[in-house]
């Protein structure tokens, strides 16, 4: 999905790449405890899904506010075969997004032929029947109370402390904003944002539609998937709380706030809609209402997000 002629390695020269990558470098220094590294881990595979979700939402114009189950099924299927079935870890992974790839392929088809509010609520319907499969299947997933989840290891090495998940998810999330970047500079994401803007337009140039919109869907999945299985490891234990509505609605916010087609909106949505939380802990339990509430007053004052708008901005004071 590269440009023809681009050098692999040239993405990597971008400034804000660059710039990305020192942040990370030099933000432990700046750690006061433990504490504030767990919600920087947080907010890098938190984000990880967000800019998967950003793929779907805004590059390809698909509305998705159910992509929460694909993260449940990379947290569930990572730890059902790692603890029920006895794989490595890295296997776990590996296999949890191969699966969540299959059911976005399978069910991308028929959901990705409707539209607007039909394609809304069809995303919104995955959510809930995953959500019920992981209640229910009491055998394989725990039921309601959940199930442990191994620590993930690598050879002999375990991820044992915070710095070690901080520094293995940085990466991560460097290689998914280099990845997100990439693409949409490719053919491909030229592709999918011509759909976007107008799918007639994109069929009289030789898109074709459908299939891009399936790529763009099970991709999402797999970023969602990894988010899952690493937070599934990282935390030790996991929920059906991670298939709930509220936890779609929080990373379509993710996207929306920090502006569509955005990569590096998706990241600071990201990082301000799991820290925020942590900071105000006086609206544990309206977590709802405050993203609602964020939403509503992104749509109305930042339209095309925080990052566009800033940008935007700054472009006409320039």
């Amino acid at each position: 999905m590269r440009a023809p002629g681009r050098l692999p390695g040239r993405a990597c020269l971008r400034p804000s790449l660059l710039v990305l990558a020192l942040v990370l470098a030099l933000l432990p220094l700046a750690m006061p405890n433990n504490y504030v590294a767990d919600i920087a881990v947080r907010i890098a595979l938190a984000a990880i899904a967000a800019i998967g979700l950003n793929l779907l939402m805004g590059f390809a114009g698909q509305i998705s506010i159910g992509h929460a189950a694909f993260v449940a099924i990379g947290a569930y299927g990572s730890g059902i075969v790692s603890v029920r079935l006895g794989w490595p870890p890295l296997a776990a992974i590996a296999g949890a997004a191969l699966g969540a790839a299959l059911v976005a392929w399978l069910i991308a088809k028929p959901i990705l032929r409707l539209k607007g509010h039909s394609l809304t609520m069809a995303t919104l319907g995955l959510g809930v029947i995953v959500n019920i499969v992981l209640i229910n299947e009491v055998d394989w997933t725990g039921g309601p109370d959940g199930m442990p989840v191994p620590p993930l290891t690598v050879g002999s090495f375990a991820f044992a402390k915070v710095m070690h998940w901080y520094a293995l998810a940085a990466v991560l999330l460097w290689l998914s904003v280099l990845l997100s970047l990439n693409l949409y500079e490719s053919p491909a994401g030229r592709a999918l944002r011509g759909l976007n803007g107008s799918e007639v337009a994109a069929r009289v140039m030789g898109v074709d539609v459908a299939r891009f919109k399936v790529r763009a869907f099970v991709v999402s999945a797999v970023f969602a998937a990894v988010s899952g299985s690493l937070t599934a490891h990282y935390l030790g234990f996991i929920s059906p709380s991670l298939a709930a509505f509220t936890h779609s609605v929080e990373l379509a916010t993710m996207v929306v706030l920090g502006g569509m087609a955005s990569t590096f909106g998706a990241v600071l949505g990201a990082a301000l809609l799991t820290a925020l939380p942590q900071v105000l802990g006086g609206l544990h339990g309206y977590e709802m209402v405050f993203f609602g509430l964020v939403l509503m007053l992104t749509m109305m004052f930042l339209p095309k997000g925080l990052v566009p708008s800033i940008a935007l901005r700054m472009r006409r004071k320039a």
